[in-house]
């Protein structure tokens, strides 16, 4: 890509800014203007206007002051001119003083032919000025009118050609070209998605070699349609294309076409199209499409508006021209489900390629390109903390990597150890622990049995996920958290899997209860995640014996208003009811598996709870070790037992309130029980 494109492109997308030019010109030129003035009336400025009559009063009265340096009298004579005009000086009673007042009259010469006599009779001989030079002396004091009126006139000619360039621009593409040498992203700064790396190397070996496909008949894709979770690198990986390729490579936002004005989005789009035919072989890229290409007649206000003008000007342009001129589209999107159908049939987007989260190895790798920027410690096995993270996109991964490099700054430390990327990954995904929020001792002990229940069912169910880390220190919005991860990278749930984690999230309700007699809010979020699930299980996944392999109602991750305002039920009012018995039914059920084995196991639960209030947050180990012997064998090193930590009461409390939880995940998603 040449210097000289992107300058071109770079012109073609400046706007108009703050004309200083402007302004300075303006403050010129009235500057020049009252200079003008000034000089004009310099010459009789403070002087008093005399009649030749009252001069030869003050002659005859011996006022004019003669003889006097300081006080001239001067006789100005121009050429040509009928008149002539004496300058000088008459002395004026003032508060008993004579005080000097400077004067001007005008001598007609028809009429004044004995004045040089009457100044003689007088004793005053004049200092006669010879001003020859009118044309000059007029040009002089016109002259910074004439700039001023010429600085006005460049000034208004420069607004007009501005406001007509932005008025003649404002439908132009405003696709930004993005320089090689700008570019220093490639294929191996991606990592994570190698089956759609490998996808779009076709791209990139088609634009470098056009000949190898097209000798067999094949085509290259018009349209590739990158789709994934937000964060798993659908940006970077078309910045990755675009440095390896070598060619022209345009990149646009979807939200960067709509205007206010109508028409300026499907213009937009002509030119967009019409600037990569000329850069031909390119690569146009559109970052969040689904800003301008939803579904046609969704619109709650209308459907004729000006997204739908756009997104029509798109589909006639992605149609329109032939593969063989080497423009390819490349977009992303987290929505494909608001996207119109016809932009995603072959012929315009003829490949979707998908960005999922990554595996455990895409982790590991994706760690290994991020901590080339930061110094890890010695001994520090990446591939740890990549089993330790499932469910985290590669920006989570980033961002775990840059905490933990600002905690070991922090603490003075010459490297990253694995206790500060631990820290991070908790950070990154249940938030910093806010150890100064200063909690009473009643709603302590209340959290503390709340995430005992959750942490000793973790460990006494069978189909449970391993628990990783429980404490009541607060995390982000919770009062305290009880932490699993699983064992590997899990997509599917077995039935149960899920009865065992609803159990699991009615456990902080039923140790409430059995230990206090009395509940408390905190287990807002345990009920809104447990029915999310229930339902879904009922609804969506066929795990109800009552209710069979039948899916009631269209179930999507995200809601499009347009088409959903208008979606009616499609189920009766009785199959609702029986729909709300069952998922009422999985939540008792597990509520009753909860409570029966907490009371079974009470002994451990007031074990749990009293480390927990001793030393704040114990790992999965530790409550392992509870449960198999009774008692803490190894306390959690390099902290302190609390000091002045009270046991529970003989008698509950009447009345503990402790913060409501949040939402637990959904499963297959890494996540914890947070009271």
């Amino acid at each position: 890509m040449s210097e000289k494109n992107s300058n071109r492109d770079n012109k073609r997308n400046t706007e108009p800014s703050f004309n200083w030019r402007g302004v300075i010109g303006i403050a010129l030129a009235i500057g020049l203007l009252g200079l003008a003035f000034f000089i004009r009336g310099n010459g009789y400025a403070n002087v008093e206007e005399v009649p030749y009559s009252r001069f030869l009063q003050l002659l005859e009265n011996k006022q004019i002051v003669q003889d006097d340096k300081n006080y001239p009298f001067r006789l100005i004579v121009s050429e040509g001119e009928k008149t002539q005009s004496l300058i000088g000086f008459y002395r004026k009673a003032a508060a008993g003083t004579d005080q000097a007042v400077k004067f001007h009259t005008t001598v007609f010469l028809p009429f004044t032919s004995d004045l040089q006599q009457k100044l003689n009779a007088a004793g005053i001989q004049p200092d006669i000025k010879m001003d020859t030079n009118i044309w000059g002396q007029a040009l002089f004091s016109f002259a910074p009118i004439g700039v001023f009126l010429l600085i006005l006139y460049f000034l208004f000619r420069q607004q007009i050609r501005m406001a007509g360039k932005g008025a003649l621009n404002f439908g132009k593409s405003r696709a930004r070209m993005l320089a090689r040498d700008k570019n220093k992203i490639t294929f191996k700064d991606v990592a994570g998605v190698e089956e759609a790396k490998d996808e779009v190397t076709e791209l990139v070996e088609f634009l470098r070699d056009p000949k190898k496909f097209q000798k067999l008949g094949g085509r290259i894709p018009k349209g590739v349609l990158l789709v994934g979770p937000p964060g798993t690198g659908k940006t970077l990986l078309a910045r990755a294309i675009a440095g390896e390729a070598d060619v022209p490579f345009f990149s646009i936002s979807g939200s960067d076409f709509v205007e206010m004005f109508v028409g300026v989005g499907a213009s937009r789009v002509r030119d967009m199209f019409e600037q990569g035919k000329k850069s031909a072989p390119c690569i146009i890229f559109i970052d969040e499409i689904d800003a301008v290409g939803r579904h046609r007649g969704h619109g709650v206000g209308g459907g004729h508006d000006e997204r739908e003008q756009t997104l029509n000007a798109l589909l006639v342009e992605m149609d329109g021209f032939d593969t063989q001129e080497g423009v390819i589209i490349i977009a992303a999107t987290n929505r494909p489900d608001v996207l119109d159908p016809a932009l995603l049939r072959p012929g315009r987007f003829d490949r979707q390629i998908t960005v999922n989260l990554p595996d455990v190895k895409g982790r590991e790798e994706i760690l290994r390109v991020h901590s080339k920027k930061v110094k890890l410690a010695e001994g520090v096995d990446l591939q740890v903390v990549a089993r330790g993270t499932p469910g985290y996109s590669g920006a989570e991964l980033a961002n775990v990597i840059n905490e933990a490099a600002l905690l070991a700054a922090r603490r003075g430390l010459k490297g990253i150890t694995l206790a500060e990327l631990e820290e991070a990954r908790d950070k990154v995904r249940w938030g910093k622990e806010r150890r100064s929020l200063a909690l009473s001792e009643k709603e302590k002990t209340n959290t503390a049995y709340h995430e005992a229940g959750h942490a000793l069912l973790l460990e006494l169910l069978e189909h449970t996920e391993p628990l990783h880390k429980v404490t009541i220190i607060p995390r982000g919005p919770s009062l305290g958290s009880t932490m699993w991860l699983p064992e590997e990278d899990k997509y599917t749930n077995r039935k149960n899997e899920l009865v065992a984690g609803l159990a699991v999230s009615m456990g902080g309700r039923v140790a409430e209860e059995i230990v206090f007699g009395d509940i408390t809010n905190g287990a807002r979020g345990d009920i809104k995640g447990a029915t999310a699930i229930a339902r879904r299980m009922v609804c969506e996944w066929g795990m109800s014996e009552k209710m069979g392999m039948v899916e009631y109602g269209e179930h999507e991750d995200y809601v499009f208003l347009g088409r959903d305002i208008s979606r009616a039920r499609d189920y009766s009012e009785a199959t609702a009811e029986q729909i709300d018995q069952e998922v009422r039914k999985l939540i008792d059920d597990a509520y009753a598996v909860a409570k029966q084995t907490l009371t079974a196991h009470r002994d451990k639960l007031e074990v749990i709870a009293k480390a927990l209030l001793e030393y704040e947050t114990l790992d999965g180990s530790q409550i392992k070790e509870i449960v198999e012997h009774g008692r803490l064998i190894n306390p959690p090193r390099g902290i302190p037992p609390s000091t002045g930590a009270k046991m529970p009461p003989e008698k509950p409390p009447k009345q503990v309130i402790a913060a409501p939880d949040v939402a637990p995940p959904l499963p297959g998603a890494l996540g914890g029980a947070p009271a």
